[in-house]
């Protein structure tokens, strides 16, 4: 199961939040929902060549306008002022700095534009230059070393030659009165969209302007038709060579992406990696051209397997595994400057920590607490984004020797300077077969250890998708907390950071085990002085959902359950995005029995819980059926429950209006059963 394409901690320390609990506490406010929307959301970072600046794309929400509006925003490396550099309406995104430090690449959709479009803008400022017109869209720009060329992303019919023949068909379709798609191989949609006939390929074009050079076309692949970035190609140092990712699968079940190399001119493309019958991806060249990093996984349709750091040596054509002894999944890598390391940000115990990884040795720690992702480096200047449940995410530069932090963003301060967080704590408890369970437990703003609280726990998606300390702009801890509920994300049995055995282990019974720390996590909590036993709440989005309608038919002690986006039937699922595929264990009609006991539908004669049922129209991977199913089954069965359907939304609520009356049905709904 596959719902969320995120050394347990030992001790019960009070962690405190990074710098914003030091506030006057008789004056500030909780945060709620409508605080939250105000919140600016800060992305990734990129570093100038020199390492003196930043430049990172910065979203604030319009919530009357219901719309986000994305500039960039450059801010000096060694501390200062952030300057808005772009203000269009439009969001600019994916900016890269060139080679030569003179001008930045985005993505746009501005003015006229029907489709997003390659930008650039000189440093200083002054207006952006649209660099293409490609009707079907550009993305994940990348520059050649010489600055005179950038690289990008745009999904191509292969039987069309021009470009105006491209954008006619695009019109062709939009007017067209007969809406019919057809499909003779799977996969034919993804999250919250159907797919078209269309390849992912990669072109260049000149700064200047004009004709398209193609890459990848030709070479008899193409990219992921699902998804790509960045990470998807890269370029070499010296500009003559290409390596991307592509699916050698031609039957669209049984998935195999390999890491190929191209003449950056066009060619025939070779593949690096015919050894691995599973995955690799995100190559990523070192700054002297010697060597090709990328990821590896070796169990076929495993998506959380873990991601070995691989080495192919472009002189002598080997390949060397850096990481196979190493129990933890290599991710978000970035060459250092003198290709002898490379750092990550990594999926480690409920944290996200940088890690360095010597072409020999082990990978060591830079980073302890908060979570840090998207590194960046250039010369001696190491950049990411830091964030907690405290602290939204934030541009830090980081001693890459001490792992030292310095705070270089304050875009939030002023909507902050006003808000009492409440405090959080990891704590570990035996959960399934006597094992440790990792939690985070986020405390009301004004706590007291003297009265009885409600609990709402949360319970996370994937199911290998480990809760790290991190803002969560969908499922807020923050503000269920300063409802007056403390509140828990477990990573039970399956979750991601806590080795392969680990999330690996509740394959293919994904029922038991995170039942049982479920189960397990609420006598702890009922255990604490503070906790008001007979007001407990559980709820969650995705395979949390699942396991939320899981618990409906099974022995719980809550008074409310909240399913979003949740399977309740695990036969209908085929209905999904990613169900056809070869399976790693087997198909209903092989064990049928078996698969049958891992459905929350076969024990609906057992649901009596008052339930609230949330689900989103354009959600391909948990279909809108399973909502409606579960909801009329509740129905039927006389028990409390209520439906909040959303339209225009998909596995996720995204929209801030949205968002805002999610939140409200939310609170009205744990008000109406566990108080307050």
């Amino acid at each position: 199961m596959r719902f969320l394409a995120m050394p347990r901690f030992w001790c019960c320390t009070l962690l405190l939040s990074c710098g914003l609990q030091a506030q006057n506490v008789a004056a500030a406010a909780p945060l709620t929902a409508e605080t939250m929307w105000q919140l600016q959301r800060v992305g990734d970072p990129d570093l100038s060549p020199d390492g003196k600046l930043i430049v990172v794309p910065v979203t604030r929400y319009d919530v009357d306008k219901n719309k986000g509006y994305t500039d960039l925003w450059l801010i000096p490396a060694a501390g200062g002022a952030a300057r808005q550099l772009t203000s269009d309406d439009a969001a600019d995104s994916d900016p890269r700095f060139s080679p030569d430090g003179k001008w930045i690449a985005f993505i746009s959709k501005r003015g006229e534009d029907k489709e997003n479009q390659l930008y650039v803008i000189a440093i200083d400022g002054g207006e952006a230059r649209r660099v293409t017109h490609v009707p079907t869209g550009v993305s994940a720009p990348k520059w050649f070393p010489d600055s005179k060329r950038i690289a990008f992303i745009t999904e191509v019919w292969t039987d069309l030659k021009t470009w105006g023949e491209m954008e006619q068909r695009m019109k062709d379709r939009v007017d067209s009165k007969m809406t019919a798609k057809v499909w003779d191989k799977a996969p034919f949609s993804y999250w919250d969209h159907f797919l078209d006939d269309r390849e992912p390929h990669v072109y260049s074009i000149a700064l200047e302007g004009g004709e398209l050079r193609p890459i990848t076309l030709g070479t008899g692949y193409h990219l992921s038709v699902l998804e790509t970035s960045s990470r998807s190609y890269d370029i070499a140092p010296d500009g003559s060579e290409v390596a991307f990712t592509a699916d050698t699968d031609r039957t669209g079940i049984d998935s195999n992406v390999d890491v190929f190399i191209v003449p950056a001119a066009g060619g025939e493309a070779r593949n690096l990696t015919t050894d691995n019958p599973a995955d690799d991806t995100e190559p990523q060249y070192s700054r002297d051209g010697r060597y090709l990093a990328f990821l590896r996984q070796k169990i076929k349709t495993f998506y959380a397997d873990k991601q070995r750091l691989m080495l192919f040596d472009r002189r002598s054509g080997e390949t060397r595994n850096l990481t196979e002894q190493w129990d933890r999944s290599a991710e978000q890598l970035v060459w250092a400057p003198d290709s002898r390391s490379l750092l990550g940000s990594i999926d480690d115990a409920g944290t996200r920590r940088l890690y360095r990884f010597e072409l020999k040795g082990d990978p060591k720690p830079l980073t302890t607490s908060s979570s840090f992702s998207a590194p960046a480096i250039e010369g001696s200047t190491l950049v990411a984004i830091r964030q907690s449940f405290t602290e939204p995410p934030t541009v830090v530069s980081v001693n890459a020797r001490s792992g030292a932090v310095t705070r270089l963003s304050t875009f939030n301060d002023s909507a902050l300077a006003g808000i009492q967080m409440g405090k959080f704590e990891s704590v570990t408890y035996k959960g399934a077969r006597g094992d440790d369970i990792q939690m985070w437990i986020i405390y009301p703003p004004d706590f007291d250890p003297s009265r009885k609280y409600p609990v709402y726990m949360l319970l996370h998606g994937g199911p290998h998708n480990g809760i790290t300390d991190g803002t969560q702009w969908r499922w807020n801890a923050e503000v269920f907390a300063a409802w007056g509920y403390i509140t828990t994300w477990h990573n039970f049995h399956g979750s991601s950071g806590f080795g392969q055995s680990f999330t690996d282990s509740i394959n293919p019974d994904q029922i038991t085990m995170p039942y049982e720390d479920t189960i397990k996590a609420a006598e702890y909590l009922m255990a604490r002085p503070y906790v008001d036993s007979a007001r407990l709440a559980a709820g969650g989005g995705s395979y949390g959902g699942f396991l939320a309608a899981t618990l409906l038919g099974r022995p719980h002690p809550f008074k409310t359950l909240v399913v979003h986006a949740g399977v309740f039937d695990n036969f209908t699922q085929y209905a999904s995005d990613y169900h056809a595929e070869k399976r790693r264990f087997f198909d209903y009609w092989e064990k049928p029995e078996e698969f049958m006991r891992y459905s929350p539908h076969s024990n609906a004669a057992n649901f009596n819980t008052p339930t609230l049922v949330i689900h989103g129209l354009l959600d391909r991977r948990v279909p809108i059926d399973q909502g409606f199913e579960l909801f009329n089954v509740l129905q039927t069965r006389g028990v409390p429950s209520k439906l909040l359907y959303f339209p225009d939304e998909n596995h996720w609520v995204l929209k801030p209006q949205n968002s805002l009356f999610w939140y409200r049905t939310k609170k009205e709904w744990l008000e109406k059963y566990i108080g307050h």
